[in-house]
């Protein structure tokens, strides 16, 4: 395994590419803002509706399981697809289908449905997870081809940004919704938004740059050829043709290549991590700000704290992109090692945050850590491991192990603070009021198990020779 071999440096793009390359990327980054607006919007929404149809915190945790487990699933199974139909047509399928769901669910409490909610609300939303799943397997697929290896940290941080976004649509717009519309709404503003985003990514997503006129270019990664490379760098050449034949993989060849890599299965052990530590906070932290703090939506407060996660994801992407392209030569293992220690030293002091406010700034602050290990691992690391060939196969795979870990922080992590409560005390009087150490305590040891995993994988980055 050649872990610390450089890649090819980056070739010098043309100031066309770059902004046919900005017209291709950007409203991918816009349609997955808007799918994480359609898909989080059942977070903002959950107090609410826990209070009008008289559910608990074990009864919500079922649908966001039901989801979870469906999106897991969808995302593994869709990852060889994408990989072979693109991922153009994948975002198109995804932005469509996720619209026509949350159109669905928002039109059906318009009408005073009230039989049944768990149930009905668990298909429909596993449903819309199915076609959220093409979401991230869109945009590794197609970036893959659009950006080297030695450009995807920092740009991958620059994409969080847009898709930290979603989760201010979903949270701070989501909760403005609710304060100033009838509560439905939070689903029926996301519908119009995929749906304006399915016709703008029809107009300007292509698959390659080829497909906008542009010549393709050996990106680096996994799919790259050693020889042609070689070839290349002997004659002192930064590009080539394309080295590769296109022709897709087929499902067997596909899978091969990732299960036999052992930096993808340590980076999938990783991502199970992630995705406790992400959902843990991420499903939660609404709701413990307003049982705790007593922070609810139309609140400054409440606005602030949906902002956090938007404001600490750019944060966290920039910064971990920056880093691992400048200071680890691309490797990102050391920073998603650095990430994973952050995140449990702020969890572990938001658990005895003392008021609403300081509650608010440390859920923002790690999500700076949680967001930038996730974009690393699951977005960048994909493209690089998977190569152009299975970029969309790495990501659904790490995406999908992540979010088999989230269903259990849906009906597991309810199930534990319905019955214990944040602080331990369960419905009795507790002598420390604004503690949430039963929350935090189930969480922070994913942290410290995915900063252990780093450890095993410290020097990894993709070797010249497409091998690892």
């Amino acid at each position: 395994m050649d872990q610390t071999h450089p890649a090819i440096e980056a070739p010098e793009h043309s100031p066309e590419y770059r902004q046919r390359r900005f017209f291709n990327w950007f409203p991918l980054g816009l349609t997955y803002a808007a799918l994480y607006m359609g898909r989080y919007n059942l977070t903002a929404a959950k107090s609410t509706m826990g209070r009008l149809f008289h559910l608990d915190k074990t009864q919500i945790g079922v649908v966001f399981t039901v989801g979870f487990w469906v999106y897991a699933l969808s995302v593994m199974l869709n990852g060889p697809l994408a990989d072979r139909v693109g991922g153009r047509r994948a975002i198109l399928v995804g932005a469509f289908g996720a619209s026509m769901l949350n159109a669905a669910i928002g039109l059906l409490f318009l009408s005073g449905w009230t039989q049944n909610v768990v149930v009905g609300l668990s298909i429909l939303y596993a449903i819309n997870m199915y076609f959220q799943s093409f979401g991230a397997l869109s945009v590794v697929k197609v970036n893959a081809s659009w950006f080297h290896v030695r450009e995807r940290g920092v740009f991958g941080g620059i994409f969080g940004v847009m898709i930290s976004s979603g989760y201010w649509l979903a949270l701070s717009v989501g909760g403005i919704i609710i304060a100033k519309l009838p509560w439905y709404w939070v689903f029926l503003v996301p519908s119009l938004a995929l749906a304006t985003m399915f016709v703008v990514d029809f107009l300007l997503v292509r698959d390659r740059p080829s497909d906008a006129g542009f010549k393709d270019f050996d990106t680096g990664d996994a799919s790259s050829d050693s020889a042609l490379k070689a070839k290349a760098l002997a004659e002192g050449a930064a590009v080539v043709e394309p080295v590769v034949a296109e022709k897709p993989l087929s499902l067997r060849a596909l899978l091969a290549k990732i299960f036999s890599d052992p930096v993808i299965r340590v980076i999938a052990m990783a991502e199970f991590c992630t995705g406790f530590v992400r959902q843990g906070l991420l499903i939660y932290f609404l709701e413990y700000l307003a049982e705790v703090h007593g922070v609810r939506p139309g609140m400054s407060v409440h606005a602030w704290a949906g902002v956090g996660p938007t404001l600490g994801g750019i944060a966290g992407g920039l910064v971990c992109g920056t880093l691992s392209d400048r200071y680890f030569q691309s490797r990102r293992p050391p920073v998603a090692f650095i990430f994973y220690i952050a995140q449990a030293l702020v969890l572990l002091a938001l658990g005895f945050a003392p008021n609403g406010a300081v509650a608010a700034f440390l859920v923002g602050f790690s999500c700076m850590f949680i967001f930038g290990v996730h974009g690393m691992l699951s977005g960048t690391a994909s493209m690089d491991f998977g190569g152009r060939k299975a970029a969309a196969t790495a990501a659904g795979i790490l995406d999908g192990v992540q979010y088999v870990a989230a269903g259990l922080t849906g009906f597991g992590l309810g199930y534990i603070l319905q019955r214990f409560g944040w602080d331990g005390h369960g419905s009795n009087p507790s002598h420390h009021p604004h503690d949430a150490r039963v929350w935090v305590f189930s969480i922070i040891p994913f942290s410290l198990i995915g900063a252990m995993l780093m450890t095993r994988i410290w020097n990894a980055k993709p070797s010249k020779g497409g091998g690892h």
